[in-house]
């Protein structure tokens, strides 16, 4: 079985979100991440940056703003 980390870039650094990541499914504010062991949880604003599957790791950014949302 393969499980990945959501990692999040902040200030330059990247923060670990989620271990054991099972599933990712996308959202239309968002998206929904499944874990092995504890379950599901929703991130609003956030988008996939990049997967890299050899390191093990969903690269997650902020969305901006589209004018008129908020």
């Amino acid at each position: 079985m393969c499980q990945m980390s959501a990692v999040v870039e902040q200030d330059g650094k990247f923060e670990l979100v989620k271990e054991n990541v099972t599933r990712v499914d996308v959202l239309g504010k968002g998206i929904k991440i499944k874990t092995l062991f504890e379950g599901s949880m929703e991130l609003t604003n956030m988008a996939i940056d990049h997967i890299d599957f050899l390191a093990g790791k969903i690269f997650l950014h902020k969305k901006e703003a589209l004018d008129g949302e908020v």
